[in-house]
């Protein structure tokens, strides 16, 4: 009953944060499956990996909800998703299958300085200024590829790197996160084939899970983050951002932290 209840507070947290600020949750679902996979007495071998994995899968969910309310609102340059979307896809599976192959820790080492930096980004307030204009088709497609590379390592929807990107790239801010929004989806759709196709062939992990994917967790996520995040959009026009952000980072710098304590 406690897993469950914290499959759907995350579910819940991880809706409005794609919603409203662009991103897809992952970033706070990873952490904290990480600690309950811990408490459920799941393989530690296998426990962040199997975290990445959901999380990715739990933003298929998330990011078709926050890009619907974006899109009713006008905020999601679809020409930009479709020119970024190969090197999306691209990026993010082979970036998945480049982690079935790394340790947990090292995942784990990855992910908090991961964290500290995206908690750094919104405290100093340091977006990029809007100095040029979108790129073509390869300069997207490689933009593409290292945001999903490095979304599918840390198991995210990639919009704490998108908008910033996007932004530079004469976005408005609104437009961005939309966008961005977008974006989480074929990340999303991409890292959790990868880590699904890769956890197959894995001996030792726990039933319920497909892969590197653990089905109760989706569930209770998955379901609760698509209610949310539309509200989240809803929301994204109407609060003050850069405040939001700010709390936002210090929650992350607590969560690194944490996960840093228990490494060491």
């Amino acid at each position: 009953m406690i897993e469950l209840i914290t499959y759907i507070g995350l579910g819940i947290v991880a809706g409005l944060l794609a919603g409203l600020l662009g991103v897809g949750g992952g970033i706070v679902i990873v952490p904290m499956l990480t600690f309950t996979f811990a408490l459920q007495g799941l393989p530690q071998e296998h426990i962040h990996h199997l975290a990445l994995g959901t999380s990715l899968a739990t933003i298929v969910f998330t990011s078709v909800a926050s890009l619907r309310a974006h899109h009713a609102r006008g905020a999601v340059d679809w020409q930009t998703v479709r020119r970024i979307t190969p090197g999306i896809l691209l990026g993010t599976f082979t970036g998945s299958w480049f982690a079935a192959a790394l340790s947990g820790e090292f995942l784990q080492i990855f992910f908090i300085i991961f964290t500290f930096f995206v908690a750094w980004q919104m405290l100093s307030n340091t977006l990029p200024k809007a100095s040029r204009q979108i790129p073509g088709y390869w300069g997207l497609f490689w933009a593409g590829g290292i945001i999903g590379g490095i979304s599918s390592l840390v198991g995210i929807g990639g919009g704490s790197m998108s908008v910033p990107f996007l932004i530079w790239c004469n976005l408005n801010a609104r437009a961005a996160i939309g966008t961005s929004a977008a974006i989480g989806f074929p990340i999303a759709l991409s890292g959790a084939a990868g880590y699904l196709v890769n956890g197959l062939k894995v001996s030792g992990l726990p039933p319920h899970s497909i892969g590197y994917i653990y089905l109760p967790a989706l569930a209770g996520i998955a379901v609760t983050s698509y209610l949310t995040a539309p509200l989240g959009a809803r929301l994204a026009h109407n609060l003050p951002i850069p405040r939001l952000k700010k709390g936002f980072a210090l929650l992350l710098i607590a969560t690194g932290s944490k996960m840093l304590y228990g490494l060491l």
